[in-house]
C-alpha cells in the first residue's frame, strides 16, 4: 500500500538552520528518532552513532531534538550541538528542535505517527528516543519504542 503522502516531500531544516533533503536518502533506510541531551536513553547516542557508522552504506540515522518529554532539551541549536559532539562524538545528522506531537506537530511526525498519511499505521511518541524505521522507497517499516535500544535485533534484522 502506498501512502498518501511521500516523506519525501517533507521539509525539516538541520540544527544549523540549512533545509534538508530527505530526497537525497532514497534508496537507504532512514531511522528517525527523537533525541534529547538530558535523559535517561540519552546513552543511546553512542549506540546511534554505531549504528549510522556501521551501516553507513544502507542508513541513515537523523536525530531529531524535542523538548516535550520532561523538558529534556532545552538548549538552543549551538547546546545541542556541542552536547551531541563532546559527549557522544555524534556525526549523524541532527535537525532543527521540533514538535513531535500536539497542536505544534511538525509535518514529518504528523506522517510518521498517522495512518492515513504513511499507508501503514497509527502511533503515538511517547518518550525521547523513539525510533521510526523507514525503507529504501520512503516506506514506514516500523516505529520502536525508547526502551527498544539502538543496535536491537528489532531493527539490525532490516539492515542485513
Amino acid at each position: 500500500m502506498h501512502s498518501p503522502e511521500n516523506i519525501y516531500n517533507i521539509s525539516i531544516n538541520s540544527l544549523t538552520g540549512k533545509p534538508i533533503d530527505l530526497t537525497d536518502f532514497k534508496g537507504k533506510k532512514i531511522l528517525f528518532v527523537n533525541t534529547a541531551s538530558k535523559c535517561g536513553f540519552t546513552g543511546q547516542y553512542t549506540q546511534l552513532q554505531e549504528l549510522s557508522d556501521t551501516y553507513k552504506d544502507q542508513l541513515v540515522v537523523i536525530g531529531v531534538p524535542c523538548n516535550q518529554f520532561g523538558g529534556q532539551e532545552p538548549g538552543d541549536a549551538k547546546d545541542i550541538e556541542s552536547f551531541c559532539q563532546v559527549n557522544y562524538g555524534v556525526t549523524f545528522l541532527i535537525t532543527e528542535k521540533v514538535d513531535v506531537k500536539g497542536e505544534r506537530q511538525h509535518p514529518l511526525y504528523s506522517w510518521l505517527t498517522t495512518k492515513d498519511l504513511n499507508g501503514v499505521k497509527n502511533s503515538s511518541v511517547k518518550w525521547n528516543f523513539q525510533k521510526y524505521l523507514i525503507d529504501e522507497q520512503g516506506q514506514l517499516i516500523d516505529y520502536y519504542y525508547s526502551i527498544t535500544k539502538p543496535n536491537s535485533s528489532k531493527i539490525k534484522k532490516h539492515l542485513k
